[in-house]
């Protein structure tokens, strides 16, 4: 009897596209096993890579869209995904308002913005769809997402009923949230956040103290960004009803996480189980007689929502091998042990520099998974 495999691995960063990563075990399995039955599963946690690996695993689209920048006047080419079923679309907020869209010197989460995330969200309507995903890693804004709510409609006026400029940094002057506006259409779409973050909007643990400094944030600034996120959160509290100030993952991506909190009925999901979900990788795997993961880097923290964490629960669940292949292996891996994974791999076959590593990438999975395949032989003596 044929044996079935599942592949569920995530990225090789800078080096493979989980897809990529893929086809490169596959090789390496059909070595072995040449008539085995092969189920690619590419995966992501809601981070850099959600959108191709729900396009890939689901035979979905990409819709391209000019976009405001996290600059007022910069304008970028994003897109996002519709997944095959049509109904479904998945957004990255780092395609428009990522920290990587910005040069160095050009960082300020003052007068960052996400409203060119708020224009996808409103192109994924307009394509429509009744379910969007919205992983929201990676932000170069610290605005509690009144960009994105700007650009659906919403208006954040001051004392004498003008609106304030964007960015964080002019949300003291917020006065009222006037909604009137505001797109109908969200009521008849269910939103989930993907984000493994789950730091508060405000406080020493929130958007702007921890997530500040990189997005280019001084001490000061990071003072003043904390303070008008306080005053932002009373004021929604106010107007809209909501608390959203302590609520886990409100701090998200400059409190994008808060924003559709706030503005939407979003629900905050981890974003390995959307993935997981949305590809209906547990069916998959409860037919398997094997499961290969793994990502460019494993360690103790991989337990804490990444891709292979995940499949290995499901793995686990099910009584299955699973085996992950990384391409750097730290401290702690054996807490996995524990969670399901039957044994980890590290791919390099010799000493290489990083770039060397990265280039030879699809080679190294490749030997690996034969080199692990030729172990599973054994047992078929």
């Amino acid at each position: 009897m044929n044996k079935k495999f599942v592949l569920a691995p995530d990225s090789f960063k800078e080096s493979l596209s989980a897809k990529e990563v893929c086809w490169a075990m596959e090789r390496g399995i059909k070595k072995v096993f040449p008539e085995a039955e092969i189920i690619l599963a590419p995966m992501a946690d809601g981070g850099e890579g959600t959108i191709e690996a729900l396009i890939d695993a689901t035979e979905g689209r990409r819709v391209f869209k000019n976009v405001r920048g996290p600059l007022e006047n910069s304008e970028v080419e994003a897109y996002f995904g519709i997944l095959g079923n049509s109904d479904t679309a998945v957004i990255e907020m780092a395609k428009a308002s990522g920290l990587e869209l910005l040069a160095l010197k050009d960082r300020n989460p003052l007068i960052t913005s996400t409203y060119g995330t708020g224009q996808l969200i409103k192109a994924a309507i307009d394509e429509g769809v009744h379910k969007i995903i919205i992983g929201i890693g990676g932000s170069a804004t610290n605005d509690g997402g009144t960009g994105m709510a700007r650009a659906l409609g919403a208006k954040f006026l001051d004392e004498k009923g003008e609106e304030i400029p964007s960015g964080g940094g002019f949300l003291k002057k917020l006065n009222q949230i006037d909604m009137s506006n505001f797109d109908k259409h969200l009521q008849e779409v269910e939103i989930f956040i993907a984000s493994d973050v789950t730091n508060p909007l405000v406080g020493k643990n929130g958007a702007s103290y921890v997530f500040g400094p990189q997005k280019g944030a001084s001490a000061k600034m990071v003072e003043e960004l904390d303070e008008n996120m306080n005053h932002y959160a009373n004021i929604i509290y106010r107007d809209l009803g909501k608390d959203i100030k302590n609520k886990a993952g409100a701090g998200a991506a400059g409190g994008l996480g808060a924003g559709l909190l706030a503005f939407t009925a979003a629900e905050m999901k981890l974003g390995i189980e959307l993935v997981a979900n949305n590809i209906h990788l547990e069916d998959k795997i409860k037919e398997a007689d094997y499961v290969f993961t793994g990502e460019g880097g494993m360690d103790y923290q991989t337990k804490f929502g990444k891709a292979p964490f995940g499949v290995s629960k499901l793995a686990k669940k099910y009584k299955k091998p699973c085996f992950a292949l990384a391409g750097h292996i730290g401290e702690g891996i054996e807490v996995l042990y524990e969670e399901g994974m039957t044994a980890i791999f590290g791919i390099q076959g010799t000493a290489q520099t990083l770039p060397e590593a990265l280039k030879s990438g699809a080679k190294n999975i490749e030997r690996t998974s034969e080199n692990i395949s030729r172990i599973l032989s054994i047992s078929e003596w």
